[in-house]
């Protein structure tokens, strides 16, 4: 793909973001740490943690993290997949404020949050994130359905709809979840089942 390492952010931008744990360590080791990853997430979308209890995949209880936000009407999240040692975002910026952002309160909130956890200490990422732009439908196709492969091609699953991790199975169910904004994916896709038809399609062998 072009673009990589895209960080000039403008409003209507839409970004495959995506980075891994230094060294290529571990960032996830349970399943508290992947909540606490998306936890963050919509409290940086500007979701309350009363809004969340109800959500499996995001309800941190007791959690006493605050992220400032600027308002829901900032961001989208297309999809996401979240590895053992790395996580993809597809994002859109809706306003004047820059993905770098909220991706840069989510990564350093959870990096403290790591670091505490097990104790550990420095950099719980590698260098600053990786951004490609996305420029057309053909690409953000292409991306999503990667996003969405991730743990396929890694050998976790044999389908994608059995990685929890992954904003896949939100697509193939009548289940919502308040981070994940599904219109556009499948508006550029021609509809849900052609969204499920291509990305199972896709060659799990491509890469980045």
């Amino acid at each position: 793909m072009n673009n990589r390492d895209y960080k000039k952010f403008n409003k209507e931008s839409i970004a495959h973001i995506y980075n891994r744990g230094n060294n290529k360590a571990k960032i996830f080791f349970d399943e508290q740490d992947y909540k606490a990853f998306l936890f963050r997430i919509a409290l940086a979308l500007g979701f309350d943690q009363k809004e969340l209890q109800n959500e499996s995949l995001l309800n941190m209880p007791y959690s006493r993290i605050r992220i400032e936000s600027r308002g829901k009407d900032k961001f989208k999240i297309h999809a996401f997949c979240l590895m053992p040692n790395h996580f993809h975002l597809l994002i859109e910026q809706c306003n004047d404020v820059s993905i770098s952002k909220i991706i840069s309160k989510v990564c350093s909130s959870y990096s403290k949050y790591i670091n505490n956890k097990y104790n550990r200490v420095g950099h719980a990422f590698q260098d600053c994130f990786k951004a490609v732009l996305i420029k057309d439908s053909p690409q953000l196709m292409w991306s999503s359905s990667y996003i969405h492969m991730n743990a396929v091609k890694d050998g976790l699953v044999k389908h994608p709809e059995e990685y929890r991790w992954s904003s896949y199975g939100v697509y193939t169910s009548k289940k919502n979840l308040s981070i994940l904004s599904k219109d556009l994916l499948i508006e550029t896709f021609g509809g849900k089942k052609n969204l499920i038809k291509q990305t199972l399609n896709f060659s799990v062998k491509e890469t980045l």
